[in-house]
C-alpha cells in the first residue's frame, strides 16, 4: 500500500489530510512536531510526505532542507498558512516538490499528493510515450497524435498536454494548471487557461471524435478515456 507521512501539528488539520487520504486508499501516518516527523522521514520509506511549514521543535523549512542534504528524494507537499510569494519560493528551493497555502480544499491537497506519487511512479517515468485513448505523446520526439492525425502544437499547448496525460484521470484544478504550466502564481481573474483549453481542444478533440478533454464544474479539468 502506498504510504504517506503527514507532519502537522494542527489536529484538525492532520485529521482533514488524514482522511481524505486515506479515502483515496492511501496509508497516512500522522505526527504533529517536526523533530518526530524528521526522523520518521528518514527512516520511515514513505512514498510521499506533507509538510507543514511552521512545527514546533523543528520547523518545515528545515526539515525539508535536511532531507535534501542527506539524500531522502521522498516527494514533499509543503502546506502553510504562509502565502506569500517569497515563502513559496523558499519552500520550493529548499526542495519541497509543491506548495499548498492553508486554508486548502480537501480534494485539491490529494489531487496534489495523487500527482507527485505519478510522478516518482518509476514505471510511468521509464515510458517515452504517454497514451490515452488513442491520443499519444511522445516525449523524446514531442509528437502528438490522435489515431493517425499527427498535431501540430505550440509549446505551451505541449507542457499543458503533457501535464493532462501525466495525470489522465485525475481532476487538475485551474490552480494547478497555471502553476505548472505558466510557473508563477495563479491570478483567478484571468481566462488564460480557459483560452488554452478550448485552443487544445479544437486540436485535440476535432468534430466526429470522442472527447478526450472534459470541464468539471467547479473544480478544473480533466483528460480521459471515452466512457
Amino acid at each position: 500500500m502506498t504510504r504517506v507521512l503527514t507532519i502537522e501539528d494542527d489536529a484538525v488539520t492532520a485529521r482533514e489530510i488524514v482522511a481524505e487520504l486515506s479515502s483515496h486508499g492511501l496509508q497516512v501516518d500522522w505526527v504533529d512536531n517536526g523533530r518526530e516527523g524528521l526522523v520518521k522521514a528518514v527512516s520511515g520509506n514513505y512514498d510521499v510526505i506533507t509538510l507543514d511549514r511552521m512545527l514546533p521543535e523543528l520547523d518545515g523549512l528545515a526539515i525539508v532542507t535536511t532531507l535534501r542534504t542527506i539524500g531522502v528524494s521522498t516527494p514533499i507537499l509543503m502546506i502553510s498558512a504562509l502565502s506569500d510569494v517569497d515563502e513559496r519560493v523558499r519552500g520550493l528551493r529548499a526542495g519541497g516538490d509543491d506548495y499548498l497555502t492553508k486554508p486548502f480544499a480537501s480534494d485539491e491537497m490529494a489531487a496534489r499528493v495523487e500527482v507527485l506519487l505519478r510522478r516518482n511512479n518509476p514505471v510511468a517515468a521509464a515510458d517515452n510515450a504517454l497514451r490515452v485513448g488513442d491520443l499519444t505523446l511522445d516525449l523524446m520526439t514531442r509528437e502528438a497524435r490522435r489515431g493517425e492525425q499527427a498535431l501540430n502544437l505550440l509549446p505551451t499547448e505541449y507542457k499543458l498536454l503533457e501535464f493532462l496525460m501525466r495525470n489522465a484521470g485525475q481532476i487538475l484544478t485551474r490552480m494547478m494548471i497555471f502553476e505548472e504550466v505558466w510557473g508563477y502564481h495563479f491570478d483567478p481573474g484571468t481566462n488564460l487557461i480557459d483560452v488554452h483549453i478550448g485552443r487544445l481542444r479544437k486540436k485535440i478533440d476535432p468534430p466526429g471524435t470522442a472527447p478526450l478533454i472534459k470541464t468539471v464544474r467547479g473544480s478544473g479539468y480533466v483528460i480521459a478515456e471515452p466512457v
